[in-house]
């Protein structure tokens, strides 16, 4: 067996068309179900990634508030990139739908 499944519905709907599947986690539940599970991402990107954006966004509001306070009314690209950076944020942190 060398399919991996994203999700228990996938695997049940495999089984129910597979007979060899459906025996072989009969006789081994934990071997077949671990070697059918698919493999957990790696997510020290995704770390990496959000903390570059989160001092984006601290850059961004820092930058803003030192300009405010030296009288400065240009704020449109720090406003801008604090924005897009919080936008960024937003859609990898929000969780994904579900499928189906």
């Amino acid at each position: 067996m060398n399919t991996q499944y994203q999700s228990v519905r996938d695997l049940a709907a495999r089984v129910a068309q597979d007979p060899k599947l459906a025996e072989e986690i009969k006789e081994d539940p934990a071997g077949t179900l671990a070697r059918a599970a698919a493999p957990i991402p790696d997510t020290t990107v995704y770390k990496i990634i959000v903390s570059a954006l989160g001092l984006a966004v601290l850059v961004a509001l820092v930058g803003s508030i030192i300009l405010v306070l030296r009288d400065k009314t240009n704020l449109e690209v720090l406003t801008a990139l604090g924005s897009a950076a919080v936008g960024a944020l937003a859609g990898l942190l929000a969780p994904s739908p579900a499928n189906g």
